[in-house]
């Protein structure tokens, strides 16, 4: 769990927000600790071990439990640091509550969901970027245009009846059942796929500014 390390200035930390590192990797981490803190608030969750990124969020920001109940100050934190740092939407978090409402029903349920919820992620990447190709160069700076071609290629993917290589047909049916089932719509899809590209390209300019 270095990662807090990084995000956080641990001497400095407080009940205030601290400045986050904006990659990749403390976005991914960032929604694990929302739907950690969403399962501990939902499912009555107290053993604060069965949440280790939840927990390690936690004491970093010193965040007080509200009315004895683990989750419900976390969840609200991190979505606070996401809309601030990230420009998240609250479509975004209400879709996120509601898959889990839907497919995580208790404790024993958390597991196979966590599973479940990154391999869905793993595939909507996968696919995403095989299909956008050399749309994915277009610069940041043009970041409306970025937002309609990724908005389009999820459209696509969710529409589209035909493709012309199987292999693809095939991780695209798998991915519209994923989809289905976890409850998302193409606004959510779109909207993480966005966020993760335009995070994706200012790490690779950072690591070449660096060289």
């Amino acid at each position: 769990m270095g990662l807090f390390s990084k995000i956080f200035k641990k001497k400095e930390a407080t009940q205030e927000d601290m400045p986050v590192k904006k990659g990749v990797e403390d976005f991914m981490s960032f929604i694990r600790i929302y739907l950690q803190a969403a399962m501990a608030a939902n499912l009555g969750i107290t053993n604060i071990k069965m949440v280790p990124e939840l927990a390690m969020f936690k004491r970093m920001l010193k965040i007080q439990t509200v009315n004895n109940k683990l989750g419900i100050a976390e969840r609200a934190r991190a979505r606070k640091i996401m809309q601030a740092e990230y420009g998240i939407s609250d479509i975004f978090f209400d879709e996120l509550d509601a898959s889990l409402k839907k497919n995580c029903k208790n404790q024993m349920a958390i597991q196979s969901y966590s599973i479940k919820f990154q391999e869905y992620l793993n595939n909507l990447l996968t696919v995403v970027t095989t299909l956008m190709k050399w749309k994915m160069q277009i610069p940041s700076f043009m970041k409306g245009t970025l937002r309609s071609v990724t908005e389009q290629t999820i459209h696509d993917i969710m529409t589209k009846a035909t493709w012309s290589k199987p292999e693809m047909m095939a991780a695209i049916f798998n991915l519209k059942k994923q989809t289905e089932s976890l409850g998302f719509s193409e606004a959510w899809m779109s909207e993480f796929m966005f966020n993760l590209i335009v995070l994706a390209k200012k790490e690779k300019r950072k690591k070449a500014d660096n060289k």
